[in-house]
């Protein structure tokens, strides 16, 4: 940021405090910033935001005031489709702050962080040298458009059909820097509108009942994958991704164990996945098949952990073998305290059970730093490597040296 632009910037800050007020205005100003108004509490703010004739590039918010606190103050900015910066400057505790900075981000608000008072200049300066004012404007959202249920059928009921493209996500050894497996994920090949993301058919396959007839042919061209590494001696162990309770329908087991046996592939060489958020409906049902093919030394993966509020009833009924923590407990852990609490605690609890601990969504040096300090057996994610398919993959691993 020039400093003709700093001097620029249009600032509000609101604070039922009048010396608070005064001195911001005063820090500001020193900091070279010219333009700055003020707010006592957030109704006046409101009433500002929606008048004022030159947008504010920049709100400085305390959280705690009468009439109107902030965490109100920013569903009105959302509301009033403000698409500037927002600080919060707050005396209330580092969880109340780190919330209502979550609050802001769920709503598309440009949150650039919180501190806390007394108001301190540089920590301030670091935050609005973070602020790109052009980068103002909102990028509209781009929801997907769901293929049809004739589609999906067709994709998945022709023997030769193509539209299902499996892609990979490699899986890292902390320790070792080694990739020992991969997550399968899945594409949709649309001959109009080229690739597609699982948005677009996972929730058709759902509302359909087609779900485990989508899930039997991934899982189906998975193995196939799986036999032709192994006979050019890759070695991966696979995930593939499960409904919890598509596993209550004993056919589905034998399926997937008649699948190996079909392409020859180690049963060990095969890790089912289920989301933690998803509840099961026939617990005992669920229950028996999972442990039974956990007996055939197929690993059994909780995905998602710390994202739903099932966690610890799976956790003790079945006998998984791996614990994936949300990309949210793991990106950004090493600088947001509560985030780094939750992952300390699944590397704990995953090890008390005698599970491996995979960390999804790393995508810093700090990510993969952090999770090899607390014991973290993989990591998943950008950092490491991308979703790919199979040629990608290959040629990936001829120039694979570590994820430094």
């Amino acid at each position: 940021m020039t400093k003709d632009s700093v001097k620029q910037l249009n600032i509000l800050v609101i604070d039922d405090e009048p010396f608070i007020l005064k001195l911001a205005v005063r820090v500001l100003n020193q900091l070279g910033y010219e333009s700055v108004a003020t707010a006592n509490n957030g109704k006046v703010a409101v009433a500002k935001l929606v008048t004022v004739q030159k947008p504010f590039d920049m709100i400085i918010c305390d959280l705690n005031m009468p009439e109107m606190d902030g965490v109100e103050f920013i569903r009105h900015a959302n509301t009033a489709q403000y698409k500037g910066g927002i600080i919060f400057l707050s005396g209330e505790d580092e969880r109340i702050l780190e919330t209502a900075y979550e609050l802001g981000v769920t709503q598309d608000l440009n949150i650039l962080g919180a501190i806390p008072k007394p108001l301190n200049p540089n920590a301030l300066q670091e935050l609005l040298a973070n602020y790109d004012p052009s980068a103002r404007k909102k990028q509209p959202i781009s929801i997907p458009t769901a293929i049809t249920e004739e589609e999906l059928k067709e994709g998945i009921r022709s023997p030769y059909s193509d539209k299902l493209l499996l892609v990979y996500q490699p899986k890292v050894e902390i320790q070792t820097g080694e990739i020992t497996g991969v997550e399968t994920l899945c594409r949709w090949k649309h001959r109009d509108r080229g690739l597609l993301g699982p948005d677009t058919f996972i929730p058709v396959a759902e509302e359909t009942g087609l779900i485990d007839e989508l899930t039997k042919s991934i899982y189906r061209k998975a193995v196939d994958q799986v036999s032709n590494w192994l006979s050019d001696g890759l070695a991966f162990r696979t995930s593939v991704n499960f409904s919890i309770n598509s596993f209550a329908n004993e056919e589905l087991s034998k399926f997937i164990l008649s699948t190996t046996n079909e392409f020859d592939v180690d049963p060990s060489r095969l890790v089912l996945e289920v989301t933690e958020t998803q509840v099961m409906d026939s617990t005992v049902k669920c229950m028996e098949i999972l442990t039974r093919l956990r007996m055939k030394k197929f690993g059994l993966s909780i995905d998602d952990f710390g994202s739903g509020n099932s966690s610890m009833a799976q956790l003790k009924s079945i006998p998984f073998s791996e614990l994936k923590v949300d990309r949210a407990f793991v990106h950004k852990a090493a600088t947001n305290p509560r985030a780094r609490a939750v992952l300390e605690a699944s590397v704990n609890l995953a090890k008390s059970l005698k599970m491996e601990v995979v960390a999804e969504g790393g995508e810093t040096r700090e990510d993969w730093d952090l999770a090899e300090s607390l014991g973290v057996d993989y990591m998943q994610g950008f950092y490491c490597a991308k979703p790919m398919p199979d040629e990608e993959l290959r040629e990936f691993l001829k120039t694979w040296t570590g994820p430094h």
